[in-house]
């Protein structure tokens, strides 16, 4: 054994018992000295003036259990000479000689062992014999809280449209196009689509996880990713296209700030989509009424067999959409775009289609979402957050889009329609902590001073000065789809808002609206029929949170499905009666009128 090793400190140590000496003098840091060696026993001296010491090799550095890690926290993320100067200015010039050989096998880098640091003391003898002092190292620091997460705009963007449209397949193609998935997990997932006899579903299983959604090639529930432009932060919810599961659409379409309409361009695949009662047309009007303004259409797979990038059989599917989308209230030269694009190749994703679709002189889709405007954001007014989901960890974890105002770790909140009050502990946007989230935001936060149950979906976090309005009854414009039968008080369905669901009833009609002029007719209607604009007054059994749509449209805007389809999409125009008296009040403090 090396006289002044590790060993012999350790040795020492157990023969003196780390007892305290209080004759020893105050510790002075030598900065001549050749390399730094854990204090506390006899082998820990400095040595003389002019006298050599020699390091010990970093591969012959025996390994000995680590020793207590009560080093003072204030050394962290310093070197061997760092560590020490620090260990000896917070005690004082004095140290315990037991404490001050474990503070020297843990100081430095989080989780390093003895042998770490022997072979850190030898790298530092080497550099000390020419008189120079060591370098510090710098270890890696915790996770450090940021005012704001990325200063670009962020959009959810929706992936809606009928089944096998291909919505999957492009979603996780523009991960891989945008660097978000590397090429080892791009070739797992061929070989594992491959063994399932479905070679082209591969890039769908980035967005397809679960083991029913990649044996049967249907997505079941919104997949979420996360991608990047120079200009703009992006969030893709791959909603699916089944009429199954067309209440999951509504919830990923209900965060969307824009959308991605995938139509198929294979012949007798539009037409199913789109003529034979397929999804293209629901999907469609549940975007526009859940607040999807800017939509982008993709022609896809134009470079199938019976395509061939024809510029023909794109026109033909344009000219056929446009009047449907226009009719559905979107503005075709303001808010709807058309472009080409092959989602299983990538052409005209990323990069331009180039040769084979010479005819098309229009942007890529990257370009063309890049190039969406962000509107209807304010950041100063009252908070309005719907709670998506929430779980446990060492506090009750909300989730949810910021969709007004700003969140502020510290601040208190009330979380409706409980009325129960909390404090936001922390704020994360894709696992990084922020002080602040705009409206937009996707974030999961920490609550302090709730349980779990006063935490659900549906709930609305908001501020205390002006928290959101309380509801069980509502006035509300709608806009029938197809209904079976008549519509009139009585009618039951379930009521799709915000993050919310909720069996809603008719209790009257209060009026009708002609399409024609747009204005209400003299007289009240006793029932309505399909395609008719109405009024309402609508009742829940449990309380909701609500805003009148001319106060806050993504929390008064929403849909009415029964029996499996979407039977009417309205807007909230007045608030009626809430579980604490006069909602009118709450309604006109959040800026509405009080009626």
């Amino acid at each position: 054994m090396a006289e002044g090793s590790w060993e012999d400190a350790a040795a020492e140590d157990s023969k003196t018992g780390g007892e305290l000496n209080p004759t020893a003098k105050p510790f002075t840091f030598n900065p001549s000295a050749s390399g730094w060696t854990p204090g506390g026993g006899a082998a820990a001296a400095a040595p003389a003036a002019g006298e050599a010491k020699e390091a010990p090799a970093a591969d012959a550095a025996p390994a000995v259990e680590p020793a207590s890690t009560d080093a003072p926290a204030d050394a962290e993320g310093k070197g061997d000479e760092g560590a020490a100067d620090a260990s000896a200015a917070d005690d004082g010039g004095k140290a315990d000689d037991g404490d001050d050989a474990a503070g020297g096998a843990d100081g430095g880098v989080d989780g390093a062992g003895p042998e770490e640091k022997a072979a850190e003391g030898a790298a530092g003898g080497a550099g000390g014999d020419d008189g120079e002092p060591e370098e510090a190292v710098e270890a890696p620091k915790a996770a450090e809280v940021v005012d704001e997460y990325d200063p670009r705009d962020h959009l959810n963007v929706v992936f809606i449209g009928h089944v096998d449209a291909g919505k999957s397949t492009l979603s996780g193609n523009i991960l891989y196009l945008t660097g978000m998935v590397d090429r080892r997990t791009i070739e797992k997932f061929e070989r594992e689509a491959k063994q399932r006899n479905r070679e082209s579903w591969f890039l769908a299983f980035i967005m397809d996880t679960n083991e029913e959604e990649r044996a049967k090639g249907k997505t079941v529930e919104v997949g979420r990713a996360h991608f990047e432009t120079p200009k703009k932060r992006f969030t893709v919810l791959d909603a699916p296209g089944h009429k199954n599961y067309v209440p999951n659409m509504i919830q990923g379409a209900a965060q969307a700030d824009a959308g991605v309409l995938v139509i198929s361009a294979r012949k007798g695949e539009f037409e199913t989509g789109f003529e034979g009662g397929g999804q293209t047309r629901e999907h469609t009007m549940l975007a526009k009424t859940l607040g999807v303004r800017q939509l982008v259409v993709v022609i896809n797979k134009m470079d199938d067999p019976t395509v061939e990038w024809s510029q023909a059989r794109y026109d033909e599917i344009v000219g056929k959409l446009s009047p449907f989308l226009k009719a559905s209230g979107y503005n075709l030269k303001k808010f709807v775009h058309f472009l080409p694009i092959s989602g299983l190749s990538g052409a005209n994703v990323k990069d331009p289609v180039g040769a084979a679709a010479p005819w098309w002189k229009g942007p890529t889709l990257l370009q063309q979402l890049d190039e969406l405007p962000v509107g209807g954001r304010d950041k100063d007014a009252p908070l309005r957050m719907p709670v998506l989901d929430k779980y446990m960890d060492r506090g009750v974890m909300a989730l949810g889009k910021v969709e007004a105002g700003t969140l502020v770790a510290g601040e208190s909140v009330m979380i409706e329609p409980m009325a129960v009050e909390a404090t936001i502990d922390s704020i994360l946007i894709n696992e990084v902590e922020v002080r602040t989230a705009r409206p937009g935001e996707n974030v999961s936060v920490k609550l302090r001073g709730v349980r779990e149950e006063d935490v659900q979906k549906g709930f609305v976090i908001s501020s205390i000065e002006k928290p959101c309005s309380v509801v069980t009854k509502f006035e509300a414009q709608l806009m029938l789809l197809e209904v079976k039968g008549l519509f009139t008080a009585g009618y039951s369905a379930i009521l799709h808002v915000h993050t919310c669901t909720e069996e809603v009833t008719v209790l009257k009609l209060t009026g009708e609206i002609d399409k024609k002029t747009g204005k209400p007719k003299p007289r009240k209607p006793m029932f309505v029929k399909s395609n008719a604009i109405c009024t309402a007054i609508l009742e829940v059994p449990q309380s909701i949170c609500l805003e009148r749509f001319a106060d806050q449209q993504q929390l008064g805007r929403f849909t009415l499905r029964d029996e499996g389809r979407s039977i009417a999409i309205g807007k909230v125009i007045r608030l009626v009666e809430g579980p604490r008296g006069d909602v009118g009040g709450a309604a006109g403090g959040a800026g509405g009128d009080k009626k």
